[in-house]
């Protein structure tokens, strides 16, 4: 695979630019640009390398370049990948106010959903990189909804999460990087591949590494709060039955990674 840079087991935070959404629609309308920001990334000890993004505001990717360090912004890059099971993180009292707010109008939180989610074609692209399956999407969707109604909030139409082929072209343009380094390529709209072939794609929220899948994913947006607050959004006081969420996962890459080793976009639009 593109090996992981040996540190011991010291993690190490590589700053990279800030720049703003540039992508196109995808499979859906209504895009707000100010759902993606900028990445960063962290090194482990070899054959555990994580790719994590990290989210700043439009106003300061417009205007200068942003290295995000925090703990915080690298949203538990620096931890292992989450288990099966452990998908409230988060603040254990985040959703009191949500409670209190519905137990005064004599509500309650809101209850899961039921039903089946939409499917993936599996595409693999021209340098042979698997992409999203219909169980990446249904894992992603099923964990982003838990995540959610775990903390009160209402959760999305099983339908309303889409498949979106434009992220993916953009996953796919970093999986075939040629370079060994695994976070060449990796970043928003603007990143380089060491070949200098031109970016493609649309741009989302970042997430990946070896060993995650939709359901890790879908934690590591929830634990960073500045994913959390433009991929799940607390405040939104909308329709819910008219977002939908985009997603695209890609498994290995060029020139030796394994399926293991897998990246990931989501947006939430406009459906």
């Amino acid at each position: 695979m593109k090996h992981s840079i040996f540190l011991g087991t010291a993690f190490v935070a590589v700053a990279a630019l800030a720049l703003s959404f540039a992508g196109g629609t995808g499979t859906a309308s209504g895009v707000d640009t100010s759902s993606v920001g900028s990445t960063t990334f962290a090194f482990s000890a070899p054959k555990s390398v994580v790719l994590a993004g990290a989210v700043v505001s439009p106003e300061a990717s417009s205007t200068k370049s942003v290295k995000d360090v925090s703990p915080d912004g690298e949203h538990v890059a620096q931890t292992s990948t989450p288990t099966p099971g452990s998908r409230a993180g988060g603040s254990a009292t985040a959703a009191a106010p949500r409670r209190t707010q519905l137990a005064s109008k004599a509500k309650a939180c809101p209850s899961n959903v039921s039903g089946s989610t939409n499917s993936a074609p599996s595409a693999v692209s021209k340098g042979g990189v698997l992409g999203t399956t219909s169980a990446d999407l249904s894992a992603f969707a099923q964990a982003m909804n838990d995540i959610r109604v775990a903390h009160c909030l209402a959760p999305i139409p099983l339908a309303n999460y889409k498949y979106d082929s434009c992220m993916e072209q953009r996953l796919f343009w970093m999986a075939e990087d040629p370079s060994t380094n695994p976070s060449s390529a990796w970043g928003h709209i603007g990143s380089k591949r060491s070949d200098g072939v031109p970016s493609v794609g649309c741009d989302g929220n970042l997430a990946g590494g070896s060993g995650n899948t939709g359901a890790t994913v879908a934690q590591k947006w929830w634990d960073s709060t500045e994913h959390r607050a433009v991929e799940y959004r607390p405040t939104f006081t909308g329709n819910i039955a008219g977002v939908c969420i985009l997603f695209a996962m890609t498994h290995g890459g060029i020139p030796n990674e394994p399926t293991s080793f897998t990246r990931a976009a989501s947006r939430w639009v406009t459906c």
